[in-house]
């Protein structure tokens, strides 16, 4: 049963408008280049407590970072445990006057904190825990 008469048989479209499309991409490509410029990156992610109160300390400072997997980094370097006194050390003797900063992540073994503290302090440096503002 075919109900349609052939005279008036429908032809394939053969043009495509492609301007949409284009408008589209225009707007996404804008898009992500101006989200893009929004995302910082600060290197080595930890979760760091929160604190009621904060301060403004030196700009000489020798940051050690502990992970949540218990691996040191010092200014941006993983240093293994074994050589982290010598290497925070180091860095004081080129920087006097400098202070340390620790940024443990707050699922980090407190061991680790406490062992960088006592580095800092038998180097007689003044010591500062790193933490969000609430």
């Amino acid at each position: 049963m075919n109900f349609r008469d052939d005279t008036n048989r429908l032809q394939p479209l053969t043009l495509f408008s492609q301007s949409s499309l284009t408008d589209i991409i225009l707007l996404l490509l804008i898009f992500f280049l101006l989200t893009s410029s929004f995302v910082t990156n600060f290197g080595i992610k930890v979760n760091i407590p929160k604190a009621e109160t904060a301060t403004l300390s030196d700009p000489t400072l020798i940051t050690v970072v502990i992970s949540e997997d218990g691996d040191f980094y010092m200014n941006g370097t993983m240093v293994p445990r074994a050589s982290l006194s010598g290497e925070i050390q180091r860095e004081s003797a080129t920087s006097p006057g400098a202070t340390l900063v620790i940024r443990a992540d707050k699922n980090s073994i407190v061991d680790h904190s406490v062992a960088v503290m006592n580095i800092g302090k038998a180097l007689q440096l003044p010591i500062i825990i790193a933490t969000e503002k609430q």
